[in-house]
């Protein structure tokens, strides 16, 4: 069975220094694959490998089952087949919105041409806006129609380099659903780039969060958030406490009670374990005679972030609830299946 994309062990060198290390990666058909990280971590290098922009060293690439590199081949970027979106949408200032969108379908019939412009401008919402120039549009209006360049050629694979960047607050949100909405309706599969998780969780169905080069950890935004598989992709996607913790059989024994497993550990019997709980998983009650003392307190609109002192630990929890500093609290847990980290030292 073929896949839309398929990397396999990808290395690329620059001025000898590895830069991407025996990666791999698989996107299926529909699928919003990101690439998250921080600066200089590979993930636009990636991408431009993908496009044929960068030379590799070693490794295959293959969309839809036809193969872009391997040890004997090379196809031009040219002829992959791939729509690019950059983070300045590189729209042709001098050309109308409906001859931007054609820019690409120099060569076919006009009429068909005409038709596909106009199907592209319904799709992205610009009907009526054919004429207009790029800037006399907003910032959303002109990522809009650089999507609906991309779309117009019928890409096999859209490649997206930090879409969202240039996009005001106020409409970022609502532009990033219209977009995924758009790609799901075109059955596309799509690679973006992005180090902000915000944008990453509300547009990607799978996360490949890379560092120095490679993919810490692929999966969906839910897993990689509650189940990291190292304390790099834990504090990558989110604030977090860790506490110190023990195993015995199914049982993990923390200074929060005794928390029942529902699936095996890799630690071994009596293992101390660092002990990761998310701000949501955490419940605050004011109570006098509580273990917990509020230390800080953080308001971020729709909830509050506490520090709370617990016997020694510093605990990060998020709730509605107004409290103040200094107030004695109780805390329970809310938790899905608990994640350990690795061993404390």
């Amino acid at each position: 069975m073929s896949h839309a994309l398929s990397v396999q062990k990808l290395t690329c060198r620059y001025n000898g220094q590895a830069i991407l290390e025996n990666l791999s990666l698989v996107a299926e058909d529909n699928e919003i694959i990101c690439l998250l990280g921080a600066s200089g971590c590979g993930k636009t290098t990636l991408l431009k490998a993908i496009a044929g922009l960068l030379p590799q060293e070693q490794g295959q690439l293959h969309i839809n089952g036809h193969t872009m590199v391997d040890q004997d081949h090379w196809v031009p970027p040219e002829h992959r087949n791939i729509g690019m979106i950059f983070q300045d949408y590189a729209l042709f200032p001098h050309l109308t919105v409906a001859e931007n969108i054609a820019f690409g379908l120099r060569d076919w019939d006009k009429k068909r041409a005409q038709t596909k412009v106009a199907e592209m401008l319904a799709l992205v919402r610009l009907d009526g806006l054919g004429q207009r120039y790029p800037h006399q549009l907003s910032g959303g209006q002109q990522q809009r129609v650089a999507i609906a360049r991309a779309l117009a050629c019928e890409p096999d694979l859209i490649l997206l380099d930090e879409p969202f960047s240039n996009i005001d607050t106020q409409v970022r949100h609502g532009l990033i659903r219209e977009i995924r909405r758009i790609f799901k309706a075109q059955g596309v599969t799509a690679i973006f780039v992005t180090h902000s998780r915000e944008e990453a969780f509300a547009f990607a169905d799978r996360l490949a969060v890379m560092h120095n080069g490679v993919i810490e950890q692929f999966g969906t935004a839910a897993e990689l958030y509650y189940q990291p598989c190292s304390r790099f992709v834990a504090d990558f996607l989110g604030t977090g406490s860790y506490l110190p913790a023990t195993i015995h059989q199914d049982e993990l024994h923390t200074p929060l009670g005794t928390v029942v497993m529902s699936q095996a550990v890799t630690f071994g019997q009596g293992h101390q374990v660092e002990w990761l709980v998310r701000p949501q998983n955490l419940k605050l009650n004011p109570e006098e005679t509580g273990r917990g003392v509020i230390l800080e307190q953080q308001f971020m609109g729709d909830s509050c972030r506490y520090t709370v002192d617990y016997e020694g630990h510093h605990l990060i929890v998020n709730t509605p609830m107004i409290l103040q500093t200094g107030q004695r609290v109780s805390v329970e847990l809310d938790l899905f299946q608990p994640c350990l980290m690795a061993e404390a030292s």
